[in-house]
């Protein structure tokens, strides 16, 4: 078979399709991946991935989408894929409606969060529900990365079916390693004794760095933050928040890295003090490195993380519990083995990522 997945941005092809082109094209199917132009694409292309880039953008520009949604359709008439698998809520959107219009047999969709589940004005959150009830009607295999939102889509009507399939990362990879963790220590000049707390993610307004900055100042640990803003992030405007952060040379901005294995290993606890998330990639990537995890009880990380046992849930946009969480971690050694220890089991457990491929390839039909 020919199949077609599409996302808007490299990154998302990069760090979350990559895995599942893969599978695909080990069971003998063509694959072809679209999303907009980006750097990250070089590692997909040097694996032998054919990549189209279509002017896709995340903004609500009609004009933009006319074009982007114009040269999908385009593209699947080309190609005559047999199945077009999208992901992400605005490319997801207009993916499944070209692809019914260019007559592509069969239409999957994979949610990574529902942006109506984000905080905002509810006009644009009523659009977002809108969008999904619509490209709902068009879509043959409804599947989702958390279990609260296949139980979101089928209460309100979006899809009739929807599956829950998780997400994955290599236990192989992302494990703990004493030896990656002395040489990211040493390389940063940090000593062994010292308590890191480390995030992961772009760096934007709905990941909760507001909120972190304040409440590290508090901690007895450094922070090292792993991400930056991508071209295409909407929003504030983070930068002035790690200026202003009083945390000195306690604060670590690492930027974008390609070896998060070996910078979670050489960490002590996660944090990523979101306001919404899908299912979070690097929550299972830290609970595999065997740190505990602080993370808000919202949709995602709430089905992760198990209080008290593999981590600490604090409520979204707060400062003061998320402090005490911190700290009661950075000055409790046998807590934070204890919880590390239980995330990184339950990780293997639910979050293999071969075990996730092979579930999602199986309910495609693949």
């Amino acid at each position: 078979m020919k199949i077609i997945e599409v996302t808007n941005v490299d990154f998302s092809l990069r760090h979350f399709l990559l895995p599942l082109m893969r599978g695909a094209r080990a069971r003998g199917h063509a694959v072809i991946g679209v999303c907009a132009d980006g750097a990250l694409l070089e590692d997909v292309r040097a694996e032998g991935f054919r990549v189209v880039t279509p002017p896709l953008v995340r903004g609500l520009s009609p004009l933009a989408q006319f074009r982007a949604f114009r040269a999908l359709v385009a593209l699947f008439r080309a190609e005559k894929p047999d199945l077009v698998h999208a992901h992400m809520p605005i490319s997801g959107f207009l993916a499944r409606l070209a692809a019914r219009a260019a007559g592509v047999p069969h239409v999957a969709y994979t949610c990574h969060g529902f942006l109506f589940n984000q905080p905002g004005p509810w006009p644009r959150r009523a659009a977002s529900l809108a969008m999904e009830w619509i490209a709902g009607r068009f879509t043959d295999v409804f599947t989702t990365v958390s279990t609260e939102e296949a139980a979101d889509a089928k209460r309100l009507g979006i899809a009739r079916n929807p599956l829950p399939v998780g997400n994955g990362r290599s236990p192989a990879l992302f494990r703990p390693d004493p030896a990656a963790r002395a040489a990211v220590r040493a390389a940063l000049g940090v000593t062994e004794d010292a308590v890191v707390v480390t995030a992961v993610s772009r760096l934007v307004r709905h990941k909760g760095y507001p909120e972190l900055l304040e409440a590290m100042r508090g901690v007895p640990a450094e922070l090292w933050v792993v991400g930056e803003r991508l071209d295409s992030d909407h929003g504030e405007d983070m930068a002035p928040y790690f200026v202003q952060s009083g945390l000195g040379p306690r604060l670590r901005r690492l930027g974008y890295r390609a070896d998060v294995a070996a910078v979670l290993a050489a960490s002590d606890v996660f944090v990523l003090p979101s306001h919404f998330e899908g299912l979070p990639m690097s929550v299972i990537e830290a609970m595999l490195c065997g740190l505990p995890v602080v993370a808000t009880d919202i949709s995602g990380p709430r089905e992760q993380v198990l209080q008290g046992e593999t981590g600490l849930l604090v409520p979204p946009a707060t400062v003061a519990p998320l402090e005490a969480a911190l700290h009661t971690l950075a000055t409790d050694q046998a807590a934070r083995v204890r919880m590390g220890e239980a995330g990184r089991a339950r990780a293997m457990a639910l979050y293999d990522e071969a075990a996730v491929v092979t579930r999602t390839l199986d309910l495609l039909g693949l």
